[in-house]
């Protein structure tokens, strides 16, 4: 559905450079990285409103790369919602229909089922000003929708809300889009939101696409170092491979495979990395003894940190899996690794 090829763009202290980057039909994609990376430029280019330096960007079948934003068919939310002060809720949802006319049924059937979805029925004749965060997001998208876009691109469309409002949009989202033949191309810094929203994501930095791919590909396989750390790999390690093990300081780390001995990483995510005061019988893994260096209460959750043959490993461990043992005692103990939760690169 949205297909960009070679796509540069130059602003004042900023460059998007050869963004490849292919987006599938009524897919939900996120677009990740850190502030300053991009994201935004890289929507409103798709939007029509920075211009592109060299580059073409296709939506469906359409090269749209000239086009003026109102003939792209594309909706835009960004995160602080950019309604209209001076109009109704109502007159915000229908302000799209002045660009792109609706036979007057199908626009009353899209209104009804919008106002439906978003629950909006309420405050279809309030303003702007009277609504909470989690109401402005709703007209937002709502507005957006109204004219039956192609694609709609979403900037930060939940990090303004507050914890209560943010899990209603969330589903909100994920129901519009089970619910419409619309691609939804977010771009977010939330893994949360990230992982319970999408199929597939890119990672950006500095104008470039990192790597892109499934969003799960991305928080377990990372292709470099800065994806890796990005999305909170946290257990990142430099090692020398041998066949299936990994040398990482004085520890001989066994793997799932075979790996290329080109490959100069080793990588695990905290939630993999299981910690025990006695040695465990845990499937395919290989424990190591470990001093125990540093335990954080997040009190659903214990974060550790321990050193074994040189190297630090960081493990999240949900207190249910402790059995009421408390780490913060611990001097010694084991960290085992499961061999299919390793990743080198």
């Amino acid at each position: 559905m949205i297909r960009i090829e070679g796509l540069n763009v130059s602003l004042p202290n900023f460059r998007l450079q050869e963004i490849d980057l292919t987006v599938a039909e009524n897919e939900f994609f996120a677009l990740m990285g850190p502030t300053g990376a991009g994201k935004t430029v890289l929507l409103e280019a798709i939007a029509g409103l920075v211009p592109i330096q060299r580059g073409r960007i296709f939506i469906g079948q359409r090269d749209v790369t000239g086009l003026p934003p109102e003939k792209r068919k594309i909706g835009l939310v960004y995160q602080d919602h950019a309604l209209f002060p001076h109009q109704t809720v109502l007159q915000n949802i229908t302000y799209g229909l002045h660009f792109r006319r609706l036979q007057q049924a199908d626009a009353d059937k899209r209104r009804e089922h919008l106002v439906d979805v978003l629950r909006l029925s309420p405050i279809l004749n309030r303003f702007p000003a009277h609504l909470s965060g989690g109401e402005k997001q709703r007209a937002a998208l709502a507005r957006a929708l109204m004219a039956a876009p192609e694609v709609l691109l979403l900037d930060e469309p939940l990090s303004a809300l507050d914890p209560n409002f943010k899990e209603e949009v969330r589903d909100l989202l994920k129901e519009l889009h089970k619910s419409s033949n619309t691609t939804f191309l977010m771009v977010t810094h939330d893994f949360s939101d990230a992982l319970f929203l999408a199929g597939q994501a890119a990672v950006i930095n500095q104008g470039r696409i990192e790597q892109s791919g499934a969003v799960m590909d991305l928080f377990r396989r990372p292709n470099s170092l800065f994806t890796a750390e990005f999305v909170g790999m946290k257990n990142v390690f430099q090692a020398r491979f041998e066949g299936a093990a990994a040398r990482v300081g004085d520890l001989c780390i066994k793997l799932a495979r075979q790996v290329d001995s080109g490959r100069q990483y080793l990588s695990v995510r905290p939630e993999d990395v299981i910690i025990s005061r006695e040695r465990l019988p845990i499937n395919g893994s290989a424990p190591f003894k470990c001093e125990v260096r540093r335990v954080v209460d997040h009190g659903f959750y214990f974060t550790i940190s321990v050193k074994a043959g040189g190297a630090v490993f960081r493990s999240l461990m949900p207190k249910s899996m402790l059995q009421g043992n408390d780490p913060q005692d611990w001097q010694e103990a084991y960290v085992h690794l499961r061999p299919g939760s390793l990743h080198a690169f």
